[in-house]
């Protein structure tokens, strides 16, 4: 099997392969040698098929993401789909602004159905033909917590601000849109009053 390495992450390495004559990204957890190593397996496999199941839940739910084709226990890795599109985070400003709602869209879903991403950034939203999938669900878990959702949004606002400060306002009002539409108004009231909550105990730590 021929492995090309895209990207080494703190939890996982990512690799560019192919699966049966077809594209596909191999993704392998990482030994955290400082901890026990029957510990350390057992950790890796737990999140690996925890990763494997949600990417399955995600799709079930409409949300469009990578199919899986192989998981392998013993060496803690997935291997699915390739998605040959643009990251959103390398997009225009212009189209990054737009499709902020699709991504408060399905960022919406996942919450609505009980999916915490862990992850959100504009790198993990990729766009194919029109379609924007989600990827990378290795932090991902099950919860219906509005603080857990709220941490999601928060990471979101931070990247916006971060990598994309040009557009923030207008590209996190559009995902704001996007977002209340799925999970309704008292939801969303709710979970943006927990990103604020969240906001001013950073800031009151930072003072401090």
């Amino acid at each position: 099997m021929l492995m090309k390495l895209l990207k080494k992450g703190a939890e996982a390495d990512i690799y560019q392969t192919t699966w049966q004559n077809s594209k596909a990204i191999l993704k392998i957890r990482k030994i955290k040698n400082y901890r026990n190593h029957l510990l350390d397996s057992k950790i890796r496999k737990q999140r690996t098929i925890k990763e494997s199941q949600i990417l399955s839940q995600v799709k079930s739910f409409g949300i469009p993401t990578p199919l899986i084709f192989f998981v392998n226990l013993e060496k803690s890795s997935i291997i699915m789909q390739e998605i040959p599109g643009k990251p959103i985070h390398d997009l225009s400003k212009s189209k990054i602004i737009i499709l902020s709602k699709e991504i408060g869209r399905l960022v919406g879903l996942l919450h609505k159905n009980g999916i915490m991403h862990g992850d959100l950034t504009t790198s993990n939203f990729i766009l194919f033909q029109n379609i924007v999938y989600v990827i990378d669900f290795g932090l991902s878990q099950n919860t219906i917590k509005p603080e857990d959702h709220a941490v999601d949004l928060r990471l979101i606002k931070e990247i916006l601000n971060s990598a994309h400060a040009q557009i923030m306002q207008p590209a996190w009002k559009n995902f704001l849109i996007g977002y209340k539409s799925v999970v309704g108004a008292t939801n969303y009231t709710k979970i943006v009053q927990l990103v604020l909550d969240i906001e001013r105990r950073g800031r009151y730590a930072t003072v401090i």
